[in-house]
Protein backbone atom coordinates (compact mmCIF):
# COMPACT_ATOMS: atom_id res chain seq x y z
CA UNK A 1 0.00 0.00 0.00
CA UNK A 2 1.57 3.22 -1.31
CA UNK A 3 2.53 4.70 2.06
CA UNK A 4 0.86 8.60 1.28
CA UNK A 5 -2.64 7.31 0.66
CA UNK A 6 -2.61 5.71 4.38
CA UNK A 7 -3.68 7.11 7.46
CA UNK A 8 -1.39 8.36 10.06
CA UNK A 9 -2.56 5.49 12.82
CA UNK A 10 -1.86 2.70 14.42
CA UNK A 11 -4.27 -0.20 14.43
CA UNK A 12 -5.59 -1.81 17.13
CA UNK A 13 -3.46 -4.86 18.32
CA UNK A 14 -4.98 -7.83 16.61
CA UNK A 15 -5.08 -11.80 18.20
CA UNK A 16 -6.32 -14.30 15.10
CA UNK A 17 -8.14 -16.24 17.70
CA UNK A 18 -10.40 -13.20 18.32
CA UNK A 19 -10.67 -11.35 15.00
CA UNK A 20 -14.37 -11.60 13.15
CA UNK A 21 -13.41 -13.19 9.50
CA UNK A 22 -16.26 -11.09 7.87
CA UNK A 23 -15.01 -7.40 9.46
CA UNK A 24 -11.54 -8.35 8.51
CA UNK A 25 -12.03 -9.78 5.39
CA UNK A 26 -14.30 -6.18 4.41
CA UNK A 27 -11.52 -4.48 6.13
CA UNK A 28 -9.29 -5.86 3.33
CA UNK A 29 -11.09 -5.06 0.90
CA UNK A 30 -11.40 -1.56 1.62
CA UNK A 31 -7.88 -1.16 1.68
CA UNK A 32 -7.04 -3.33 -1.89
CA UNK A 33 -9.75 -0.75 -3.25
CA UNK A 34 -8.07 2.43 -1.99
CA UNK A 35 -5.15 1.07 -3.75
CA UNK A 36 -6.88 0.39 -6.72
CA UNK A 37 -7.58 4.18 -7.28
CA UNK A 38 -4.05 5.75 -6.63
CA UNK A 39 -1.59 5.91 -9.78
CA UNK A 40 -0.97 2.40 -10.44
CA UNK A 41 2.54 1.16 -9.55
CA UNK A 42 3.91 -2.29 -11.30
CA UNK A 43 3.16 -4.29 -8.57
CA UNK A 44 -0.58 -3.52 -9.03
CA UNK A 45 -0.52 -3.66 -12.43
CA UNK A 46 1.03 -7.17 -12.40
CA UNK A 47 -1.59 -8.39 -9.90
CA UNK A 48 -4.38 -6.83 -11.90
CA UNK A 49 -3.02 -8.26 -15.33
CA UNK A 50 -2.16 -11.73 -14.17
CA UNK A 51 -5.48 -12.53 -12.11
CA UNK A 52 -4.13 -12.13 -8.49
CA UNK A 53 -6.09 -9.28 -7.59
CA UNK A 54 -9.26 -10.86 -8.27
CA UNK A 55 -8.67 -14.31 -7.17
CA UNK A 56 -7.73 -12.18 -3.93
CA UNK A 57 -11.06 -10.09 -4.01
CA UNK A 58 -12.90 -12.99 -4.54
CA UNK A 59 -11.35 -15.10 -1.51
CA UNK A 60 -12.13 -11.81 0.57
CA UNK A 61 -15.74 -12.06 -0.72
CA UNK A 62 -16.07 -15.46 0.02
CA UNK A 63 -15.92 -14.65 3.60
CA UNK A 64 -18.56 -12.38 4.12
CA UNK A 65 -22.22 -12.63 3.12
CA UNK A 66 -22.33 -10.05 0.55
CA UNK A 67 -22.55 -10.41 -3.26
CA UNK A 68 -20.05 -8.63 -5.20
CA UNK A 69 -19.05 -9.64 -8.52
CA UNK A 70 -15.40 -10.12 -9.25
CA UNK A 71 -15.38 -11.68 -12.72
CA UNK A 72 -14.58 -8.90 -14.58
CA UNK A 73 -11.61 -7.41 -12.65
CA UNK A 74 -8.26 -7.85 -14.78
CA UNK A 75 -6.75 -5.47 -17.56
CA UNK A 76 -5.56 -5.86 -21.24
CA UNK A 77 -3.61 -2.85 -21.30
CA UNK A 78 0.30 -2.93 -20.80
CA UNK A 79 1.62 -1.16 -17.94
CA UNK A 80 1.93 2.22 -19.53
CA UNK A 81 -1.64 1.99 -21.02
CA UNK A 82 -2.98 1.92 -17.58
CA UNK A 83 -0.97 4.34 -16.09
CA UNK A 84 -2.76 6.45 -18.78
CA UNK A 85 -6.01 5.66 -18.50
CA UNK A 86 -5.48 6.61 -14.73
CA UNK A 87 -4.52 10.22 -15.62
CA UNK A 88 -6.95 10.79 -18.01
CA UNK A 89 -9.51 9.41 -16.21
CA UNK A 90 -8.58 11.17 -12.39
CA UNK A 91 -5.56 13.50 -12.70
CA UNK A 92 -5.91 15.79 -16.47
CA UNK A 93 -9.03 18.23 -16.59
CA UNK A 94 -9.32 20.45 -19.24
CA UNK A 95 -8.06 24.07 -20.51
CA UNK A 96 -8.13 26.68 -22.83
CA UNK A 97 -7.23 30.37 -23.27
CA UNK A 98 -10.58 32.42 -22.65
CA UNK A 99 -8.31 35.40 -24.02
CA UNK A 100 -4.44 34.99 -25.55
CA UNK A 101 -4.43 38.65 -25.38
CA UNK A 102 -3.85 38.41 -21.38
CA UNK A 103 -3.37 35.11 -21.44
CA UNK A 104 -6.48 34.26 -19.04
CA UNK A 105 -6.88 30.61 -18.96
CA UNK A 106 -9.76 28.68 -18.40
CA UNK A 107 -9.31 25.53 -16.41
CA UNK A 108 -11.66 22.70 -15.51
CA UNK A 109 -11.64 19.83 -13.16
CA UNK A 110 -10.48 15.90 -14.58
CA UNK A 111 -13.45 14.08 -16.13
CA UNK A 112 -13.88 12.07 -12.64
CA UNK A 113 -12.71 13.94 -9.59
CA UNK A 114 -11.62 11.29 -6.95
CA UNK A 115 -13.22 14.03 -4.34
CA UNK A 116 -16.39 13.87 -2.51
CA UNK A 117 -17.44 17.96 -2.72
CA UNK A 118 -16.88 17.69 -6.75
CA UNK A 119 -20.23 15.91 -6.05
CA UNK A 120 -22.10 17.68 -3.25
CA UNK A 121 -23.16 20.83 -4.85
CA UNK A 122 -25.43 21.32 -2.40
CA UNK A 123 -22.88 21.35 0.81
CA UNK A 124 -19.64 23.68 0.83
CA UNK A 125 -16.16 22.37 0.32
CA UNK A 126 -15.43 23.64 3.88
CA UNK A 127 -18.14 21.65 5.45
CA UNK A 128 -17.53 18.55 3.90
CA UNK A 129 -13.74 18.37 4.72
CA UNK A 130 -14.65 19.38 8.57
CA UNK A 131 -17.03 17.02 8.79
CA UNK A 132 -14.84 14.21 7.66
CA UNK A 133 -11.75 15.62 9.51
CA UNK A 134 -13.67 15.56 13.35
CA UNK A 135 -14.42 11.98 12.32
CA UNK A 136 -11.12 10.72 11.25
CA UNK A 137 -10.32 12.77 14.45
CA UNK A 138 -12.56 11.11 16.87
CA UNK A 139 -10.75 7.60 15.75
CA UNK A 140 -7.32 9.74 16.52
CA UNK A 141 -6.45 9.28 12.71
CA UNK A 142 -5.49 11.85 10.45
CA UNK A 143 -3.42 11.92 6.71
CA UNK A 144 -0.01 11.07 6.59
CA UNK A 145 1.89 14.14 6.70
CA UNK A 146 3.43 13.69 3.68
CA UNK A 147 -0.23 13.08 1.89
CA UNK A 148 -1.24 16.63 0.86
CA UNK A 149 -5.11 15.05 -0.16
CA UNK A 150 -7.71 16.54 0.98
CA UNK A 151 -10.03 14.75 3.90
CA UNK A 152 -12.78 14.11 0.88
CA UNK A 153 -10.21 12.11 -1.07
CA UNK A 154 -11.40 8.74 -2.13
CA UNK A 155 -8.56 6.91 -1.06
CA UNK A 156 -8.74 8.54 2.16
CA UNK A 157 -12.32 7.31 3.31
CA UNK A 158 -11.75 4.01 1.72
CA UNK A 159 -8.53 3.67 4.02
CA UNK A 160 -10.80 5.04 6.91
CA UNK A 161 -13.61 2.60 6.43
CA UNK A 162 -11.20 0.02 6.16
CA UNK A 163 -9.43 0.64 9.25
CA UNK A 164 -12.86 0.68 11.07
CA UNK A 165 -13.75 -2.73 9.71
CA UNK A 166 -10.35 -3.88 11.22
CA UNK A 167 -11.58 -1.74 14.38
CA UNK A 168 -14.93 -3.92 14.35
CA UNK A 169 -12.96 -7.25 13.58
CA UNK A 170 -11.57 -6.39 17.34
CA UNK A 171 -14.37 -7.34 19.78
CA UNK A 172 -13.45 -4.36 22.26
CA UNK A 173 -14.71 -1.88 19.27
CA UNK A 174 -18.30 -2.89 18.56
CA UNK A 175 -18.87 0.84 17.42
CA UNK A 176 -17.00 0.86 14.76
CA UNK A 177 -19.59 -0.80 12.93
CA UNK A 178 -21.91 2.13 13.65
CA UNK A 179 -19.35 4.57 12.74
CA UNK A 180 -18.53 2.74 8.82
CA UNK A 181 -22.46 2.86 8.10
CA UNK A 182 -22.33 6.53 9.16
CA UNK A 183 -19.22 7.22 6.78
CA UNK A 184 -21.08 5.10 3.78
CA UNK A 185 -24.43 6.82 4.54
CA UNK A 186 -23.40 10.59 4.35
CA UNK A 187 -19.95 10.65 2.57
CA UNK A 188 -18.62 7.40 0.78
CA UNK A 189 -21.65 6.54 -0.52
CA UNK A 190 -22.12 9.89 -2.02
CA UNK A 191 -19.04 9.80 -3.63
CA UNK A 192 -18.94 6.53 -5.27
CA UNK A 193 -22.52 7.26 -6.90
CA UNK A 194 -21.01 10.13 -8.19
CA UNK A 195 -17.51 8.43 -9.27
CA UNK A 196 -19.15 5.62 -10.85
CA UNK A 197 -21.51 7.80 -12.76
CA UNK A 198 -18.67 9.64 -14.01
CA UNK A 199 -16.69 6.85 -15.15
CA UNK A 200 -19.66 5.12 -17.00
CA UNK A 201 -19.92 8.32 -19.16
CA UNK A 202 -16.38 8.09 -20.32
CA UNK A 203 -15.26 6.45 -23.69
CA UNK A 204 -12.71 3.99 -22.41
CA UNK A 205 -12.36 3.30 -19.00
CA UNK A 206 -10.56 0.16 -19.46
CA UNK A 207 -10.11 -1.42 -15.92
CA UNK A 208 -11.30 1.64 -14.21
CA UNK A 209 -14.73 0.57 -15.34
CA UNK A 210 -14.44 -2.55 -13.74
CA UNK A 211 -13.12 -1.60 -10.42
CA UNK A 212 -15.70 0.85 -10.02
CA UNK A 213 -18.84 -1.51 -10.12
CA UNK A 214 -16.74 -3.66 -7.71
CA UNK A 215 -16.68 -0.27 -5.71
CA UNK A 216 -19.95 0.23 -6.29
CA UNK A 217 -21.79 -3.56 -5.35
CA UNK A 218 -18.91 -3.39 -2.19
CA UNK A 219 -19.83 -0.25 -0.37
CA UNK A 220 -23.97 -0.65 -1.43
CA UNK A 221 -23.32 -3.94 0.02
CA UNK A 222 -21.64 -2.90 3.33
CA UNK A 223 -24.06 -0.30 3.65
CA UNK A 224 -27.11 -2.56 3.37
CA UNK A 225 -25.96 -5.18 5.57
CA UNK A 226 -24.81 -2.46 8.35
CA UNK A 227 -28.27 -0.97 8.29
CA UNK A 228 -30.15 -4.19 8.42
CA UNK A 229 -27.69 -5.55 11.51
CA UNK A 230 -27.82 -1.98 13.28
CA UNK A 231 -31.02 -0.52 12.85
CA UNK A 232 -33.77 -3.18 11.73
CA UNK A 233 -35.89 -4.96 13.60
Amino acid sequence: MNSDTTADHEDPPLDRDELDPDATARGTVYALLASAFEHPDEGLYDALAGGDLRDELTALFARTPLDVSTEEVGSEDDYDTLCARYNDLFVIGYSEYEDRTDGTLSTDEPPVPLYESAYRPEASWTDVNLDLARAYDYYGVRPATSDREHHDYLGLQLEFAGYLARREAVEEEPDAARARLDLLDRHLRLLVEGVVERIDDEPNPGAYARFARVLDEFTAADRAELADRLEGD
